[in-house]
């Protein structure tokens, strides 16, 4: 997956996946591994991201310093969508302004709940606002399966951001991590609609394979807090996104 103009961006693959509601409690994920492949416990500090030259692919590739630029790539992506998006709903946008890495269980709080490794939340409580990543996690799930992970992984939980800002309420967290699914898929499918990135043979089956991985267990019971979609669902509602727009998506 490709950004003409600025950062050429690898296509994505995904893996198991877990959000955190607004400053709520945090759902459990299984990590796809027990450590990071290279075993060092962190991929590197944060904010250290450098520019790719214009057109060079990073496909194929799995570097910490690949990592680091999908990481500020899918958040400039998604900052840069809202803020034209909420332009032309006639309202101010204030960008999330945060994603930061953490490394250990218990290292980042959320209001007065800790975060548990092996999870990405988005968070809105006393008085601050960031998406967190356990950075061992998602660098592993990047090294194993691909990069789009990271982009999916950012939309996703900005797409939380998102249901905040526009104050909408949801009876169930299905509902909830369902629509957030939905505006993910719109600012993908957006964005490769108006030529702000490009994608590679492949990364649609790709997000369709991720979002099968990110299902609930079919055993899960769709009403219980924490629930977000069997695969089936999933798959639907980014789709309705990807393809549709934010017209296939609530925001009412």
């Amino acid at each position: 997956m490709d950004q003409p103009g600025a950062r050429a961006w690898s296509p994505l693959r995904l893996a198991a996946l877990c959000v955190a509601v607004v400053a709520t409690t945090a759902c459990a994920v299984a990590p796809l591994t027990g450590e990071r492949p290279d075993g060092r416990n962190e991929p590197a500090a944060p904010g250290g991201a450098s520019s790719q030259p214009q057109g060079e692919s990073l496909e194929g590739t799995d570097t910490v310093e690949e990592f680091e630029q999908d990481i500020v790539g899918a958040e400039q992506l998604a900052d840069e969508y809202w803020s034209q998006r909420f332009a032309g709903f006639g309202a101010p946008f204030q960008p999330i302004g945060q994603v930061v890495p953490y490394y250990r269980d218990g290292e980042l709080s959320c209001g007065e709940q800790l975060i548990p490794r092996n999870n990405a939340v988005y968070c809105l409580a006393s008085g601050e606002e960031f998406i967190a990543y356990d950075a061992n996690w998602a660098f592993a799930v990047f090294q194993a399966v691909g990069d789009s992970f990271l982009f999916y992984l950012i939309g996703h939980e900005y797409a939380h951001g998102i249901q905040a800002r526009l104050e909408l309420d949801y009876s169930f967290s299905i509902e909830r991590e369902l629509a957030a699914d939905c505006l993910a898929g719109a600012y993908l499918g957006d964005s490769v609609r108006d030529g702000t990135l490009r994608l590679d043979d492949g990364d649609l089956d790709e997000f369709q394979r991720g979002l099968e991985a990110v299902a609930d267990d079919p055993d899960q019971p769709w009403f219980e807090e924490g629930s977000h979609g069997t695969a089936e669902q999933r798959i639907a509602a980014f789709f309705k996104g990807y393809d549709g727009s934010l017209a296939g998506c609530d925001l009412s």
